[in-house]
């Protein structure tokens, strides 16, 4: 039983494949930094200005008197990131819920690691957080539901954790894999996908 409803994580739904095919030089994606946690209520004011965002959340899972309970963190507290052009830019900073507005200077880069945070959120796999990440090997799935992605590993005896990182933000999620699921990148010869990459 939720503790409180999902709140929007992205629109539209389909922005991640629509900011790759766009062709307006004018949208580009923004590091909005948000107010202490303010993330949901400006996830909310940019949903009700149908400005084009993506606020990754994960979901955790606890038990209280024997009730399970879950609710939905953002897995990059602090951000969200926002698809527009200077006037959009504008309107978020006007909800006064932005400490400041974070260019990015590599946009293909950003969305690389978006859609790969999307896909491993979308998988259904517990998904976590990972706050600064670890030096690793570069590995490539090769089987399973998530075969062809490709991130950094770190091993834990027959299991390991698999990181995709968000590179502007020095963060990442990670997901557990048995370790037969991955191979070192020059080993490996997964399918090429879309994000796959950077």
């Amino acid at each position: 039983m939720p503790l409180l409803p999902r709140e929007p994580a992205i629109f539209p739904d389909n922005l991640l494949e629509q900011a790759a095919e766009s062709t307006d030089s004018s949208r580009r994606w923004w590091v909005l930094h948000t107010r202490p946690r303010a993330e949901k209520a400006l996830a909310r004011r940019l949903f009700s200005h149908c400005l084009p965002f993506y606020l990754a959340l994960f979901e955790r899972k606890s038990r209280t008197n024997g009730r399970l309970l879950r609710s939905y963190l953002p897995l990059f507290p602090g951000y969200i990131f926002l698809h527009g052009d200077d006037h959009g830019r504008s309107q978020a900073v006007q909800t006064n819920l932005v400490a400041r507005v974070l260019p990015v200077q590599d946009q293909p880069r950003l969305h690389a690691g978006l859609q790969r945070v999307q896909r491993l959120l979308l998988s259904g796999w517990p998904v976590l957080p990972a706050e600064r990440l670890q030096p690793g090997t570069p590995v490539a799935i090769v089987s399973g539901p998530l075969a062809g992605l490709e991130g950094k590993v770190l091993r834990s005896g027959t299991r390991c954790r698999f990181f995709v990182e968000v590179q502007f933000l020095q963060r990442g999620v990670s997901v557990e894999l048995d370790g037969s699921m991955v191979q070192p990148m020059t080993e490996a010869r997964p399918a090429k996908i879309a994000g796959g990459a950077g």
